[in-house]
């Protein structure tokens, strides 16, 4: 489906294919000023964050790095409308899973220094997880975390809870062979998960329609019996308005649901990617992009509805970048594990009788 067919649209997938226009003042009071203020918060800090990490980099500072700039109002906007019970299953790509889920800046960034102060003392790096935040830690295996996100859907349903998992990932791990098998789990079995797909068109430096057989991932929904729905990734309410209503479905036991956000990443794969403007994209295309960026349309929305003020956004940045700044300064500061450190915390120390 074309991009421009999606703008200012819902597509559902399901027997049929319906498309439902957006009511934008309708779903800004349906929301209300605060959820979608801090939603606006989090993707601002998710855009400095990438731009931070991408200037220590220059500076020598080893962190693994692939940016989400101009993918904020995608990821950052869906894991931010969870609650603190529910369980996040992330990819590789960004912090914005992380920073929606309401991790600390200062042990994210002491975590991808190699810090002992960060969230897994430094063991981790960009691998962090966290059990109070229940974030599960990001697989480097491409698509696994499908899988183990039906397994965590599974755990949930057993003890009988209302809350969910979203799992996220990309239009190349879609191709994989456990993203199949954990939604055929998750489908069959009723699971409470949702399956949030980020197509930003380019599996590292490959053209999507080059390696996958449909032209709208979400379509394979069909074929495991549960919803599926196209969104426009850079746009912030649309998303909302999606992912709400999937997350909603889940609690009620109702099963999971397959989100194709259509997004689009401004910089390359990773920090090292030095092809990724005239190299396998066009730079008209990126710049074409960049026109739809989902921070400046989604605050244009809400300073036109009185939800915000331009010197609000303003001052939302300001607080963004110190806030950064200071995660700087204490990753900076800490200390790096000792050697005997490293061994720690690999297995769990206890009794066995034989």
């Amino acid at each position: 489906m074309k991009y421009e067919d999606i703008v200012g649209n819902i597509i559902s997938i399901e027997s049929n294919i319906s498309k439902t226009s957006l009511d934008y003042k309708k779903n800004i009071n349906k929301f209300g000023k605060e959820k979608l203020i801090r939603i606006l918060e989090n993707m601002i800090i998710n855009r400095f964050f990438d731009e931070e990490i991408n200037q220590l980099i220059k500076e020598g500072i080893p962190i693994a790095q692939h940016p989400t700039t101009g993918q904020e109002g995608s990821q950052t906007v869906a894991f931010s409308l969870l609650k603190k019970g529910d369980y996040a299953v992330p990819n590789h790509r960004g912090w914005g899973w992380a920073i929606g889920k309401g991790l600390d800046l200062k042990k994210i960034m002491a975590e991808l220094m190699g810090k002992k102060t960060g969230y897994c003392k430094g063991k981790g790096g960009p691998h962090l997880a966290d059990r109070e935040h229940n974030l599960f830690l990001r697989s480097g295996i491409q698509g696994s975390y499908v899988s183990l996100a039906a397994g965590i859907g599974l755990g949930l349903k057993m003890q009988n809870t209302d809350n969910v998992c979203l799992c996220l990932f990309g239009d190349g791990s879609s191709n994989a062979g456990y993203v199949h098998e954990g939604m055929n789990i998750a489908a069959t079995n009723k699971l409470p998960v949702i399956f949030f797909c980020e197509n930003n068109l380019y599996a590292l430096f490959t053209p999507y329609q080059e390696t996958t057989s449909v032209e709208d991932i979400a379509s394979r929904a069909v074929g495991y019996g549960i919803p599926g729905y196209i969104v426009d990734g850079m746009d912030a309410l649309a998303v909302i308005e999606v992912a709400s209503n999937a997350i909603d479905r889940a609690r009620q036991g109702l099963g999971p649901t397959l989100i194709e956000s259509k997004t689009y990443r401004y910089l390359g794969h990773t920090a090292y990617d030095k092809f990724y403007l005239g190299g396998y994209r066009t730079e008209e295309e990126v710049e074409k992009w960049k026109k739809r960026d989902p921070i400046n349309n989604f605050s244009k929305r809400l300073i036109e509805t009185n939800m915000l003020s331009s010197q609000d956004f303003e001052s939302i940045q300001e607080r963004a970048r110190k806030e950064i700044k200071e995660a700087v300064e204490y990753a900076t500061q800490s200390n790096y594990p000792e050697p005997e450190e490293y061994l720690e915390q690999v297995y769990e120390k206890k009794e066995v009788s034989i």
